[in-house]
């Protein structure tokens, strides 16, 4: 009964571990791909004209995108760093001793040993912690607009993915554009994307070697007792 037990509750702890392996993101996601052609179709007139919104150009226009559909060069210059440092110290002392207790002005024994009792007990904890960050982000990825909201402001999501000898590298960015910040070359920096969600990762043997196993993430979760 008892290796039942044991047997089961490694086969749960193999369970949970195995839940916390991510899996190797893939290209061509449907959230970052872009819009499909037949939203470009052009409506048919109803009223004899020639003359449509959609496909429709201004010679006076500097080609910033504008409309779903139009592509956008998105500048990464993303830099951030950061620092942490705390320590806690505690200690906790306690004595506690009972004097023998009289009766009838003579002291209370037990087999003839004198009954007193004293408790002391000491408690003491120490910690640090520091923690550094720094990364940094450069070049530039082309996305689409994905939806243009009534006040004007712009959904644009995208991903590029490169190959490598080694496995593939790809980045993802999704955000809110505002028209007035796309500069004359129809590009922006990734500092003026509301909303940001930019992710740079990869895939292949170079990436699976900076991971670390899931024995050893188990040893440093909080499932460890010690």
């Amino acid at each position: 009964m008892k290796r039942v037990i044991r047997l089961s509750l490694v086969t749960a702890g193999l369970l949970v571990l195995a839940g916390c392996v991510n899996k190797a993101p893939k290209p061509d996601n449907p959230y970052y791909a872009p819009v499909q052609m037949p939203s470009f179709e052009t409506p048919k007139p109803i009223n004899g004209a020639i003359y449509h919104a959609s496909t429709s150009r201004d010679i006076y226009s500097d080609g910033r995108a504008h409309r779903v559909g139009d592509i956008i060069t998105i500048n990464l210059s993303e830099t951030t760093q950061s620092s942490k440092q705390s320590s806690t110290s505690i200690d906790k002392s306690t004595d506690i001793n009972l004097p023998v207790p009289n009766v009838m002005g003579q002291p209370l024994t037990i087999g003839g040993r004198e009954l007193s009792a004293g408790v002391s007990g000491e408690t003491e904890f120490e910690g640090d912690s520091s923690s550094k960050m720094s990364n940094q982000l450069s070049g530039n990825i082309t996305v689409t607009v994905q939806e243009i909201y009534p006040n004007g402001v712009m959904l644009v999501r995208g991903e590029k993915w490169l190959t490598l000898n080694q496995g593939d590298e790809y980045i993802r960015i999704s955000g809110l554009v505002r028209p007035q910040d796309i500069t004359a070359d129809n590009s922006l920096d990734s500092t003026r994307l509301a909303d940001a969600r930019i992710t740079y990762s990869g895939t292949g043997a170079t990436a699976d070697a900076n991971v670390m196993g899931w024995l050893g993430r188990f040893f440093i979760s909080a499932l460890m007792p010690f």
